[in-house]
């Protein structure tokens, strides 16, 4: 028992608590950041490893700095750099396509989150760190439902589909509004394929049962003028 409590609570400085805080923070990040890789996000295993860890040792780094350097400053200064200074990283996962459809913010939330489970580490708040990490990853896994459908058994997808002619795009997409495929946002774009008079579509389909989703892509494809019909990444 002594061990670990050296271990957990011993002086910052101390080789094998380094160590640890370090390891600490890598796992419990890596956790949050595995689950966002495995969604495609663009902040995934590596940056939120990289974000708390690097919390971390700047909080230590403090403690350096007034425990061996003789600094009269406040050891959390560093610490206060990363809360603000992690909105810029947050801010390069946002992406905003059209006027109405905001991407990233989750997982730009996530960042921040893991940069305060990195300062907890450094500081010595386990008990903080680890509640807040397992938090934080069950919100991702199983809240995803309503955050995107809003209500408990639905949600939504996004989907690109492609037009193989621009003077059909009204009707396509006045069928596509119908209760069938419960259209609620969609937005043109360039045709992925580059073929000429091909024109894209990004929409968002409000689904009632995961099972669905495959069905209903094959409906969308089997419409009159519809190219491709995928689910969109």
């Amino acid at each position: 028992m002594q061990f670990f409590h050296d271990l957990l609570y011993s002086s910052p400085l101390e080789f094998h608590t380094i160590f640890f805080r370090l390891l600490l923070s890598t796992v419990l990040s890596g956790v949050i950041g595995f689950e966002r890789g495995l969604r495609g996000r663009a902040a995934g295993l590596r940056t939120h490893i990289l974000v708390g860890m690097g919390a971390t040792l700047l909080v230590m780094t403090g403690v350096y700095g007034v425990e061996n350097l003789g600094y009269a400053a406040d050891p959390m200064r560093l610490a206060a750099q990363v809360v603000s200074g992690i909105g810029f990283l947050g801010a390069g996962t946002i992406l905003v396509r059209g006027k109405t459809m905001v991407m990233g913010l989750t997982t730009a939330a996530g960042l921040w989150a893991t940069a305060a489970i990195g300062i907890a580490i450094g500081a010595g708040f386990y008990g903080g760190a680890v509640v807040t990490a397992i938090i934080a990853f069950c919100t991702f896994v199983f809240l995803t439902t309503f955050e995107r459908g809003g209500t408990y058994g639905k949600f939504n997808i996004r989907v690109y589909i492609e037009c193989d002619d621009a003077a059909k795009l009204n009707t396509l997409v006045r069928r596509l509004t119908s209760e069938d495929f419960g259209l609620k946002e969609v937005e043109i774009t360039p045709a992925r394929s580059g073929i000429a008079n091909h024109i894209g579509l990004e929409a968002m389909l409000l689904m009632h049962r995961k099972a669905d989703k495959q069905e209903k892509l094959d409906k969308i494809a089997g419409l009159d003028a519809v190219f491709i019909a995928i689910e969109s990444v």
